[in-house]
């Protein structure tokens, strides 16, 4: 069978559908394969979001002349797009589209995937895709059994930071003659451990913006002139300045987790993401923008969506919690533009693709630079293509002043200049234990009576800082002598206001966006199912049983466990109010708070009745 990685040249000069990073990360390959870089088995690519990773990984085999390559994502998404770019029945395929092959044959490719290929479409094919998943249990893998060690002689791994993983590892050890390629949009993953493998090229985001790949991204920090907040231990109320609020969002996990969950702090995020996010429909034009938020848990997401519904805004979520139908249904609605605010706890990471996110609402607590890049790589990729300064091309990032996110946002500066020494530096996992691998804490946002919680009362004359992405260093020294010599924020807003009254000042109050008394009780009732959908996946997790199961099923009518104890939830709350299940419609407002006021015993009373009763 003939071979095209081995048999035909790659159309590339003067190619303008190849974008540069392509075109590069491709030469650095061929000297590579070539043995003019060192004897290293394993490189690494690293590329932004939008620049063209997955067009790289079909590049890359002919650099090398493969005999046959296996290609692995991380997950079931991303696998199958990388399966698409090699599928020469579309018009779209990576080599047809970019015209590189202006002709075939093109390489034979096979997608594993369930009980669809078999051990002879493997033994035909140039190119391999799957995703991790399939190739677990080692030698007993239906797929991994009876291949020689030398079946594939290249290794492509997509979102290769993953490739440190054991599941992973044990591929490189199965084909131990194979070279090894890792593509990754950050060579950190999020336990802090380094992607494999020397970085052989690197495309710095820096570079993305300036050609129009990547949108261009500020960050909006919220500035409250004070904050009060009252501490459990003691009962105390304490009202501090904005340099307190700084210094205790790097300083204490408590104090973070309340700024992103407290409904004082959390909704400035919300008025002020909705304000950038009118912003840039009104400068572009272009009304399918939309935002991105990212919350800490399940309940904390019920809270945002109604802040964001409370605000008329058409808000929606996809959760772990949910199962794979109604997730699929809130991404179709995101895509056929009926919704405009998508809120997310780590689930649209990596492979997720919508251009039209624009504005990132951060109330998380990102321990360090890899998810947070994984977060802002939501909304990086551009709606027009090789148009750096169309106003359509920007993003926005907006966090609270008290979250500690500015210095995530410092890590990113640093990391836009793609400074190879810079991957050598670790950072430190703030606030996690040192063997706790998650790059973002579960917090249930309900305050409860652990003494080192920290309730947020109220925080005055909230302002907008803007933090631009790509530095002018000289400007921030001089901004810092100003500030050394007593100036403040607001002298240097009114001075520059006084030298060009036209211009927009760089410090900006927040106006609240309105809510009507309806729209806030439409949101209460809309976010009641999830509410209880949380409680019922907390009861079974403390007692650790599968949401899944059917233990709790005695009536033997099919119904999963997480199914039983929300409907005895759902009927409590229904009892309470004295309503019948098919009436959440016509909860009034002070039905609303009457249930928010006794959730806890009613859950309990739920829970009674489940696990003590004859249910």
């Amino acid at each position: 069978m003939s071979n095209p990685f081995q048999e035909f040249e790659l159309q590339l000069d003067g190619n303008v559908y190849v974008r540069t990073p392509q075109k590069e990360a491709y030469q650095k390959l061929v000297e590579y394969a070539s043995g003019l870089m060192g004897e290293d088995r394993e490189v690494g690519i690293v590329l932004p979001v939008g620049c063209g990773k997955s067009g790289c990984i079909a590049l890359a085999p002919f650099a090398f002349g493969a005999r046959r390559v296996l290609v692995v994502a991380p997950g079931l998404a991303i696998a199958k797009q990388l399966a698409r770019d090699f599928d020469s029945s579309r018009d779209e395929m990576f080599y047809k589209k970019c015209q590189v092959l202006p002709q075939g044959p093109y390489p034979e490719p096979v997608y594993i995937q369930g009980d669809t290929v078999n051990r002879s479409d493997l033994e035909e094919a140039h190119v391999v895709v799957t995703n991790i998943q399939q190739l677990q249990g080692g030698e007993n893998n239906r797929w991994l059994r009876g291949l020689s060690n030398d079946f594939f002689d290249l290794i492509l791994f997509d979102e290769g930071h993953h490739s440190v993983a054991d599941s992973w590892t044990m591929l490189k050890q199965k084909f131990s003659g194979a070279s090894i390629v890792n593509f990754s949009a950050t060579p950190l993953r999020a336990d802090g451990q380094v992607m494999a493998g020397k970085v052989l090229y690197s495309y710095s985001i820096f570079r993305a913006i300036q050609d129009g790949y990547v949108k261009r991204l500020r960050a909006l920090q919220l500035n409250p002139r004070t904050l009060k907040y009252v501490r459990r231990e003691d009962g105390r109320e304490i009202e501090v300045s904005l340099d307190d609020v700084r210094r205790l969002g790097e300083q204490d996990a408590d104090f973070r987790r309340s700024i992103v969950t407290s409904s004082e702090t959390l909704n400035t995020i919300v008025d002020a993401s909705i304000r950038e996010l009118d912003r840039l429909k009104e400068e572009s034009g272009e009304s399918r923008l939309k935002i991105i938020a990212s919350a800490l848990n399940f309940e904390h997401c019920r809270q945002i969506v109604e802040a964001y519904r409370a605000r008329g805004r058409n808000a929606d979520y996809v959760h772990s919690l949910e199962g794979g139908a109604a997730n699929e249904r809130v991404m179709n609605k995101l895509e056929r533009h009926q919704i405009e605010v998508i809120v997310q706890v780590r689930k649209l990471g990596e492979g997720f693709d919508h251009t039209f996110l624009a504005v990132a609402a951060v109330f998380s607590v990102f321990s360090n630079l890899s998810p947070f890049v994984q977060f802002v790589g939501r909304i990086m990729r551009v709606v027009k293509q090789n148009a750096p300064l169309d106003a359509v091309n920007q993003g926005v990032v907006v966090f609270h002043a008290g979250a500690n996110i500015a210095n995530r946002w410092s890590d990113f500066q640093a990391f836009t200049g793609a400074d190879q020494s810079y991957f050598d530096q670790l950072l430190p996992l703030e606030g996690l234990d040192p063997g706790d691998p998650r790059p973002e804490r579960e917090i249930v946002p309900v305050l409860g009576d652990d003494g080192s919680e920290i309730e947020i009362r109220a925080q005055t004359d909230v302002h907008l800082e803007e933090i631009p992405l790509l530095r002018d260093d000289v400007a921030l020294e001089a901004l810092r002598t100003l500030r050394q010599r007593g100036y403040t924020s607001q002298d240097i807003a009114a001075a520059f206001h006084q030298l060009n009254p036209t211009a927009d000042e760089p410090l900006r109050d927040l106006k609240p966006v309105s809510t009507t008394r309806v729209r806030e009780r439409q949101a209460k009732r809309s976010g009641l199912d999830m509410r209880a959908k949380s409680a019922a996946a907390r009861v079974l997790g403390e007692r650790g049983l599968n949401p899944e199961g059917r233990e709790l099923d005695t009536r033997r009518i099919g119904r999963s466990n997480l199914v039983v104890v929300k409907a005895a939830i759902d009927s409590a709350i229904n009892a309470a109010v004295g309503r019948g299940p098919n009436q959440r419609n016509e909860l009034s407002r002070a039905e609303l708070d009457k249930i928010e006021k006794e959730f806890d015993g009613l859950v309990a009373a739920a829970v009674s009745e489940v696990f003590d009763g004859s249910r």
